[in-house]
């Protein structure tokens, strides 16, 4: 699925002159050289030691400190054509929020993230800042280290919310206008938070017990604490918008249900929720998981905690983990935090080609992870009882670049071995969540069960109906469901607008 290159509106480029022109913003500027500015060295964010926390389900980054942070933000430049917000998803008037820490103005800081970002503590933890952001950010090309983009956003919004200093924005005036959201997960969140802003009525249907899609299934708590995810769902409630959860759309009730009900825009974020297998052989043994519920029995359902939580979990003691993306490291990580004595990263390419974030990769390394690049997983091993003992696996060579641009990998004839295993977490990628499509007619689907849209607007293709996120993308990370949602959100709120004030 490709899409729009990315191009900022007339709207946000008036926006990032204006605030590049604000006087104190100048004085800034002159406080320091910008040849100063390149000789102060990137700032280390703090981590617990890796052979303490591999043991734990605390958090491994801890934050930087106000001395730190303002350290930081003194690196940026603040160049007039802000090449880092054209690398933001979601349009973040990145320079002006770091300009602000450098200024001392921390609370100031979180509320310029919020007026385009409604979950920045989430992506000042998560987003891949590395190849978006900061992959572009003129200090990267000025000192060879960027900017710390991300961990600045994490700092502002994390000391907003520590000191109760959360400020609610003005609301637009209401609508009566009634928007349903699909799911609740960073796409959803992210609509929902816009388009109540805008002074719509807003409901988010969501068919977990949790809101937070991803964030609270998928991401480990070591990662991702869930008490940050629960106090940027409650800022949502605040501003008015509605979740209702246990609710499945497409059997609790149709999309057609709903519109009966008065809603008039609609925007489908459902996720992609269905996990991917390579169909081998002893796929189905006790003990071979999907990476999907791995996670959720372990991040949501609290399997870390048992028995204080009620879910029981297989605890490997020599756990394979396939696959090599971001989903692959939060599942092995999660197992040697379980027990395990030997977790592996099973993967068919080789470290170059492999798609998790450096970060993670760096801190599997450190936690005792093992590594084992160019090999594949042909077969399970059962024992008696039906239970995984072993895999078989077979060795790769690296031939010619594929349809993605990464050498594929070509099985090298007689290489099998086997290895002992008592527990396999398939990581290989999830697909769309399939049940939108089955019960909506007219809604036109691609032919790997995801939602067809306009990249330039996201719409689907019937009247009213948007969609974004993992149901249009496959799997993908939160700031692109984000960035997808934000985009919907601007056309819908020309929809609604478009009908005028609802009487009554």
């Amino acid at each position: 699925m490709s899409e729009e290159k990315k191009e900022l509106s007339a709207e946000d480029k008036a926006r990032l002159k204006a605030q590049f022109d604000l006087p104190w913003r100048q004085e800034l500027r002159k406080s320091m050289p910008a040849k100063d500015r390149t000789k102060i060295q990137r700032q280390k964010m703090p981590e617990r030691p890796a052979d303490v926390r591999n043991a734990d389900f605390l958090e491994v980054n801890q934050g930087l400190s106000a001395q730190a942070a303002q350290l930081e933000a003194k690196r940026c430049l603040d160049c007039p054509n802000s090449p880092c917000v054209l690398g933001c998803p979601v349009s973040i008037d990145i320079p002006s929020f770091v300009k602000l820490i450098e200024k001392g103005e921390f609370e100031a800081a979180a509320r310029k993230l919020k007026e385009t970002n409604s979950l920045p503590a989430i992506c000042g933890r998560v987003c891949p800042q590395e190849s978006q952001c900061e992959a572009v950010c003129t200090m990267k090309r000025a000192s060879g280290v960027s900017v710390a983009i991300g961990n600045l956003e994490r700092f502002a919004a994390d000391y907003e919310r520590e000191r109760g200093k959360v400020v609610m924005p003005r609301l637009s005036p209401a609508t009566g206008r009634k928007v349903a959201v699909v799911g609740a997960g960073p796409a959803g969140l992210t609509v929902a938070g816009d388009l109540a802003k805008a002074g719509h009525q807003v409901t988010v249907f969501e068919a977990l017990h949790t809101a937070g899609g991803v964030l609270v299934y998928g991401i480990p708590e070591f990662r991702l604490p869930k008490r940050i995810l629960k106090a940027e769902v409650e800022y949502l409630r605040r501003l008015g918008v509605e979740l209702r959860l246990n609710f499945v759309v497409g059997r609790t009730a149709t999309m057609e249900d709903l519109k009966a009900q008065g809603y008039e825009a609609f925007f489908v974020a459902s996720g992609a929720g269905l996990p991917n297998f390579m169909k081998i052989p002893g796929e189905n043994l006790v003990g071979v998981y999907s990476a999907n519920e791995y996670l959720t029995r372990v991040n949501l359902m609290k399997a870390y905690d048992f028995p204080n939580y009620d879910t029981p979990m297989l605890v490997g003691r020599k756990v394979a983990v396939i696959g090599g993306g971001n989903v692959a490291m939060d599942s092995v990580r999660n197992a040697k935090r379980l027990g395990a004595e030997w977790a592996a990263i099973i993967y068919r390419r080789s470290a170059q080609e492999m798609p998790a974030r450096a970060e993670e990769i760096h801190h599997a390394e450190e936690e005792g992870i093992e590594f084992h690049y160019l090999q594949a997983p042909t077969k399970f091993i059962g024992d008696e009882s039906g239970r995984v003992q072993a895999m078989e696996c077979l060795k790769m060579e690296l031939g010619e670049p594929d349809a993605s641009g990464r050498r594929r990998p070509v099985p090298m004839k007689g290489s099998e071995y086997v290895k002992e295993v008592d527990l396999v977490v398939m990581a290989i990628g999830q697909s769309p969540n399939p049940l939108i499509g089955q019960t909506t007619p007219g809604l036109k689907m691609g032919k790997w069960g995801n939602v067809d849209v306009d990249w330039k607007t996201m719409a689907t293709s019937i009247p009213g109906v948007w969609a974004g996120g993992d149901i249009v993308r496959g799997g993908a990370t939160v700031i692109l469901a984000m960035g997808d949602a934000r985009l919907a959100a601007a056309q819908m709120d020309q929809h609604l607008k478009s009908l005028g004030k609802k009487q009554g």
